[in-house]
């Protein structure tokens, strides 16, 4: 008879398991989308791929390096509160917030400029963390199916991080045109390119008058490696306007993948493979236009082709990571960026004080379009002698996004991200 209902469980489990919905899945809570890192950036809504004139350029735009006229180190930090606003329409039992804090180092770099055969050049070491998988879900779920009730409550955590030590180098072609590459090198016995998921079902089912314990558990984690390149340009077209490009290259990266499951009535097991994660290429343009010598405005439109961002598993078989299902089920379409920001400088005979303030469409790719996510952001700081200290608010949100997530489970969700951002530059 107890044979029997863990048979009948699942079957239950199978149509609306929440985990093995996710384990198809790669989640990426913080944003999809490649962007750069710096205070001062963020603060301008990350409008930057024209400004780029500090060391956080490699992230942005390298060919913007070559305005760094003395070696400098910069060292950035974040903190952020990110808050889900979970809707199940199937089971609205599981619906609620669901909040998640952290604070880590973003971003390290230094940077030497130079003079060959009467050529600038520019070199720099640049760490920085470019993907955040912090999530954690606790929420009760009831399932039936004609006499089996079955309550269960589920507890999902993810962390890690994905991030790249990047080898930079910019040379001024011209007075007014310079190029710059940065190599990524994305390995995790260098830098962090870790994540975990950890889920854990519990609860009873009801048959008539018996009643079993349940329990689900499983763990999987994922090591990530690869290279790829960034190539920008800035152009000064005048003394007034400045145009900057950058393309971030597409690579295939090696995915490591441990997997244990276990649980009441299966016997455990565990897994270790072998996988491929193909990371999409993304390109961006930008604008940038000083009204005054204190005062620039600046544009960015950014391209990621996510229709290119597949999963390998061991057997050969792909797969969109976005919705777990094989590519020409999943109609994922590329993303556009749109980010505008302004830069106003009080400067006085003894220190800079930087007042900057941004907008942005961050849209992040789903099945059949893209959840709209939209920010704001503003920053401030000082410069005074070898030091510039800044400090940006970023606001993300967005509301009824999602959904490509748990589809049998009509779910979606509003999103509201608070980060703050602090950085220090040091000039030599």
């Amino acid at each position: 008879m107890r044979k029997y209902i863990y048979i009948l469980i699942f079957i239950v489990f199978s149509t609306t398991c929440f985990g093995a919905e996710l384990i198809q899945r790669i989640e990426i809570p913080s944003s999809f989308n490649p962007v750069g890192s710096g205070a001062r950036a963020l603060g301008m809504g990350g409008a930057f791929i024209s400004v780029a004139d500090d060391a956080t350029a490699a992230s942005w735009n390298p060919g913007g390096l070559i305005q760094l006229e003395l070696p400098e180190i910069s060292v950035v930090y974040d903190m952020f509160h990110r808050s889900e606003d979970n809707h199940f329409g199937v089971h609205p039992e599981s619906s609620g917030i669901e909040r998640v804090s952290e604070a880590k180092l973003n971003y390290f770099s230094a940077a030497y400029p130079f003079t060959l055969k009467e050529y600038n050049m520019i070199v720099s070491l640049n760490y920085q963390k470019l993907y955040d998988f912090s999530r954690k879900w606790e929420f009760p779920m009831s399932l039936s199916a004609a006499n089996l009730l079955i309550h269960q409550n589920t507890d999902y955590r993810q962390e890690g991080d994905l991030s790249a030590l990047g080898l930079a180098y910019c040379i001024q072609i011209t007075p007014r045109f310079s190029f710059g590459f940065t190599l990524n090198i994305w390995d995790d016995n260098l830098t962090p390119n870790t994540w975990e998921q950890k889920i854990v079902q519990s609860g009873e089912a009801e048959l008539g008058k018996n009643k079993i314990p349940l329990q689900f558990q499983s763990y999987d984690r994922y090591s990530f490696k690869g290279i790829n390149a960034n190539f920008g340009f800035l152009w000064n077209i005048t003394d007034k306007m400045t145009i900057g490009a950058v393309l971030k290259t597409p690579f295939t990266a090696d995915i490591r993948h441990e997997q244990t499951l276990s649980g009441i009535g299966m016997t455990s097991s565990s897994t270790v493979n072998d996988e491929q994660l193909t990371m999409p290429m993304s390109y961006g343009l930008g604008i940038s236009y000083r009204f005054l010598h204190n005062f620039m405005v600046s544009f960015d439109i950014y391209r990621t082709q996510w229709n290119d961002f597949l999963a390998k598993d061991s057997q050969g078989r792909e797969t969109s990571p976005i919705t777990g299902k094989s590519a020409d089920e999943s109609d994922i379409h590329p993303t556009h960026q749109l980010r505008i920001g302004a830069e106003y400088l009080k400067i006085t005979k003894d220190y800079i004080i930087p007042l900057c303030f941004g907008a942005f469409y961050d849209p992040a790719p789903a099945s059949g379009g893209t959840d709209d996510i939209f920010g704001v952001a503003l920053g401030s700081g000082i410069g005074f002698g070898r030091f510039n200290f800044d400090l940006a608010y970023q606001y993300r949100f967005g509301n009824n996004i999602g959904g490509s997530i748990l589809k049998n489970l009509d779910f979606s969700q509003d999103l509201r991200e608070h980060t703050l951002y602090s950085s220090v530059i040091i000039h030599f």
